[in-house]
């Protein structure tokens, strides 16, 4: 009977907000954790852990951007609501990544080259889409149509790419864990990739809980 009573219990946290928001902050430290046991690199030296930081978070971003696009399209086919409950939880938390990175970019950029070079057109274009994140969101939020906020996500995922694809880069390199020869390197690059799926995974999880479609 008690081993019921405790099944229960740990059932009913695990689909609580309280144990995704627990989740959330205990996944946060193992990641402070793990970049600051990264490994430096020649020229960059232990600089090079912030660059592992933001280039994993502005990844889960866009991870999360995605599949947002494709909840709210499997919801507007489908139909069922619950996907755009989904949509709307991945949105609000691939922006919440994606707003975090620019203070991320901002030290990256102070550590590594020295100063702040904001005409770097990566740069504005990560904070037109913040803005441009934070209006639909809001409105979307305030309108409290999950249909038009599912539409929303989809357009805002394919601008994004289509603006990304047109950007140039001055100082930024195209893909600088990616063309590293040093496999230490790539691996706590995608290590701390998984851990900040995880840690989204846990963002989403507790707006999805607010949902008024939501499945428990």
């Amino acid at each position: 009977m008690s081993q019921k009573i405790i099944k229960t219990n740990v059932r009913q946290y695990l689909q609580s907000s309280y144990s995704a928001w627990i989740g959330f902050v205990a996944t946060l430290i193992i990641i402070v954790i793990f970049a600051l046991l990264s490994p430096a690199e020649h020229s960059l030296g232990t600089h090079i852990r912030i660059v592992y930081l933001h280039g994993a978070w502005v990844w889960v971003s866009m991870a999360a951007f995605f599949i947002a696009a494709v909840c709210g399209a499997v919801a507007l086919i489908t139909g069922q609501k619950t996907f755009h409950s989904w949509s709307r939880a991945f949105g609000r938390t691939g922006l919440f990544f994606w707003i975090t990175y620019l203070p991320l970019s901002l030290w990256a950029m102070q550590a590594n080259w020295n100063g702040l070079f904001l005409a770097e057109p990566r740069w504005r274009f990560a904070l037109v889409f913040a803005i441009a994140g934070i209006l639909l969101q809001s409105g979307t939020s305030l309108m409290d149509k999950p249909a038009i906020a599912s539409i929303v996500n989809i357009a805002y995922f394919i601008t994004m790419m289509a603006a990304l694809s047109a950007t140039t880069n001055v100082m930024h390199p195209a893909s600088p864990i990616l063309q590293s020869d040093a496999w230490r390197i790539q691996a706590y690059f995608f290590g701390l990739v998984l851990l900040a799926l995880a840690a989204a995974w846990q963002m989403a999880r507790w707006w999805y809980k607010g949902e008024l479609n939501c499945i428990q």
